[in-house]
């Protein structure tokens, strides 16, 4: 085990490697930052000036190295827009982001994996039918038309939850979070259900088809014939040697929602990672942009790893090399 997380440490940072180059290339080809940090009247002497400030009049492999060295100190340069350390804008605007990730993966677990017992196990019962349309249905509608159904209905219609917003914070070592207040939930249930529905379909279905080809394996019978209950069967025995799949969407999705979070924050005007982000975009606030870009790198290949070992956890016969 030593051998193999050692073995995949190094495939993460070169990985990461990567991904910094192809940024850094990206962000070069991308127009010319000089403009957003001068005013428009500025004279040619004054952009040699700001061009030689920001390193950018030197060779394009100097600039990379520049570059790195920042990276490795976890300097990535100030906003342009901000006027402030771009790591630090992410990071003020990551726990936000990680809020309503949580608390949607949380919602979509808690109803599929149950359905998708339920559905494997009993595959031509007219309610399994009906929670597979419903999937469908799930799996089909886009997040910003939910979003929006879900603030006219609850929020405009009904009353029931605010429709923008984080409400009230508190501080949790160093970190401003809402789910320790009453109103921070009353915020955060509407975005988290947006974020909930696709993922919650796609578990579901995931979760159907692991039960429907455990239930027809020899274990099952056995554990059936020696007395226990059904639901010791189910869950005891089926559902954990059908979570393998489960396991891999659900780490999957976990990255996926923290990185395309932003349709979601934008509707429901979230101050996440994902606001920030289209903010950015608009302004071309290249620092900024490259943080976000490494930071979703990063906590991708963290979440492979972690599902790896996750997998041997689940069922011991896996071996990793």
């Amino acid at each position: 085990m030593l051998g193999y997380t050692i073995k995949r440490l190094l495939q993460m940072i070169f990985v990461l490697w990567i991904v910094s180059v192809i940024v850094f290339l990206m962000m070069s080809f991308t127009g010319d930052p000089v403009f957003m940090v001068i005013p428009i009247d500025s004279t040619q002497a004054e952009i040699d000036q700001a061009r030689r400030i920001l390193g950018l009049d030197r060779s394009l492999f100097e600039q990379y190295l520049v570059f790195m060295k920042g990276m490795l100190q976890g300097d990535f340069g100030r906003s342009y827009v901000y006027r402030q350390p771009a790591m630090d804008l992410i990071l003020e605007r990551l726990p936000a982001t990680m809020e309503i990730v949580v608390v949607a993966m949380i919602f979509a677990a808690l109803v599929a994996i149950p359905l998708g017992v339920y559905a494997g196990a009993n595959p031509n019962r007219a309610t399994s039918r009906a929670i597979m349309s419903g999937s469908l249905l799930g799996i089909s509608l886009p997040s910003f038309w939910v979003g929006m159904m879900l603030i006219f209905l609850l929020a405009v219609q009904w009353q029931i939850f605010p429709s923008s917003g984080r409400g009230d914070t508190v501080e949790f070592m160093g970190l401003k979070l809402s789910v320790l207040t009453l109103d921070g939930w009353y915020h955060i249930i509407l975005p988290s259900l947006t974020l909930s529905l696709a993922t919650m379909a796609i578990i579901l279905r995931i979760t159907r088809a692991g039960m429907m080809e455990v239930m027809r394996q020899d274990y099952m019978k056995f554990a059936r014939a020696k007395g226990v209950s059904r639901r010791g069967v189910l869950y005891g025995h089926g559902l954990r040697n059908a979570l393998i799949p489960v396991v891999t969407i659900f780490g999957l999705q976990l990255g996926d929602l923290i990185a395309f979070a932003t349709i979601t924050e934008t509707i429901f005007a979230w101050p996440g990672l994902g606001k920030l982000l289209i903010d950015s975009i608009y302004r071309a606030d290249r620092p900024v942009i490259v943080v976000y870009l490494m930071l979703v790198a990063f906590i991708f290949v963290v979440i492979n790893f972690i599902v790896d070992m996750v997998y041997t956890w689940i069922d011991p016969r896996i071996t990793v090399k």
